[in-house]
């Protein structure tokens, strides 16, 4: 199998690496990749939000596969056009991306489809969302309703600082507050089928404690021994299946994978948000505990031959990522600083880098091309383990003015 990746980050890294080990890929590609993926695949500077050039690098390799990473991709109708030469395409087609895409798109399809969620008012004006933060009171959650990355939701007490974001996006979802920890769950989709992956966390803000602004993701871990039994098949018939058969009944058929993020709340599972693509950094914890070949899994659900009662095989033990963040992440990344240790780093027993944000200088020095620099994984036999691990190799990076979090998984080894 002949596969293309699309993406330049620590998403698309992970994705390589586990493709690389995956005895059934031949020829690994990567457009445009990042010095991470080019130890593994071979990389192709093209912009993956151009659907045409796209398809024709796909067509010129003899692509079997394409995987699609970030969601401006899919929102650009990447997908749409790989499909239309009849080369498989795991990532969703234009409209079903709409599911991240648009906030709003993701609240009618849950209520059409009875998931549960956060009660929410989709707001156009400044009028509307003084109302609306006047009827739901803090915490204030706002969400601009187009892609922002990752970091276009603001959680604050501040009434003023919740009123400045919503004023600053075109339209927004302002919706109640939702108690309780996190989890993230990734379903494998061929349309009409779903099957679940590992549950995750990630720890979206800044610095230690949950402080700071929200940012993507400064790392995350699985697996959540904490979460209740039976939390995926809930998550599953509740959730994840009730809207895929909604956007296959308008007939915009979901293919890829479908995240998506909850709040398990003191009334119950509640939806966060769905995100159209692997979430970044869980992806890179559930990617190292996966044992069964994900070529074969992401192609069965590219051609519609997705096995409904297939359950992944995972190794044991547990992985955690540390996320390396550049000087300034993330309101103002600063970029171009030399990145070094990552040999030592990679020589720490359990662990690996993944780049998020790196580049190559005039004089090949790799630098930091992002806000997310590098993401640290570590793996052992529990939870405990893998931190130290991660942590350890974390200690051997130099990046001038890089930060991370001290506690990620902290409170999982406890």
């Amino acid at each position: 199998m002949r596969v293309l990746v699309l993406g330049s980050g620590g998403r698309e890294h992970a994705l390589a690496r586990a493709l690389h080990r995956d005895p059934a890929v031949t020829a690994l590609h990567c457009a445009p990749g990042n010095p991470g993926t080019a130890e593994i695949a071979d990389n192709h500077q093209l912009d993956p939000t151009d659907p045409t050039a796209v398809t024709e690098l796909a067509g010129r390799l003899g692509i079997e596969l394409v995987v699609v990473g970030p969601e401006a991709v899919l929102v650009a109708g990447v997908g749409d056009a790989v499909r239309a030469v009849g080369i498989p395409c795991f990532g969703p087609d234009r409209a079903a991306a709409r599911i991240e895409g648009s906030k709003a798109f993701a609240k009618e399809i849950m209520a059409a489809a009875g998931v549960p969620t956060a009660a929410a008012h989709v707001c156009e004006t400044t009028a509307q969302a003084e109302a609306a933060l006047e009827a739901f009171g803090p915490p204030y959650v706002v969400k601009d309703d187009g892609l922002a990355a990752g970091k276009g939701v603001v959680v604050t007490e501040d009434r003023a600082a919740a009123a400045a974001h919503a004023a600053a996006c075109e339209r927004v979802v302002i919706e109640e507050f939702l108690d309780g920890p996190e989890v993230s769950l990734f379903a494998l989709c061929d349309g009409q089928h779903a099957v679940p992956l590992l549950p995750a966390q990630d720890f979206k803000r800044a610095y230690d404690g949950g402080e700071g602004p929200n940012t993507g993701g400064m790392g995350a871990y699985t697996p959540l021994l904490w979460a209740p039994p039976g939390l995926v098949d809930e998550i599953m018939s509740t959730v994840v299946q009730p809207v895929v058969d909604e956007l296959r009944r308008r007939e915009t058929p979901y293919v890829g994978v479908l995240y998506a993020g909850l709040a398990l709340t003191s009334r119950g599972v509640r939806v966060i948000e769905f995100n159209a693509r692997f979430g970044d950094p869980e992806v890179q914890v559930i990617l190292d505990r996966l044992a069964t070949p994900l070529g074969t899994l992401l192609q069965s659900c590219a051609i519609g031959g997705l096995d409904p009662d297939l359950r992944p095989e995972w190794r044991p033990g547990a992985a955690v990522t540390v996320v390396v963040a550049a000087e300034g992440y993330p309101s103002a990344p600063v970029k171009g600083d030399e990145i070094t240790g990552l040999d030592e780093a990679d020589a720490v027993e359990g662990a690996y880098v993944l780049h998020a944000g790196t580049a190559r200088d005039a004089e090949g020095r790799l630098v930091a091309g992002g806000g997310r620099v590098l993401d640290v994984v570590g793996s052992g036999p529990d939870v405990a383990g893998a931190r130290e691990a991660a942590y350890e190799a974390v200690a051997k990076i130099g990046l001038r003015g890089a930060h991370h979090r001290t506690d990620i998984a902290l409170n999982a080894t406890s």
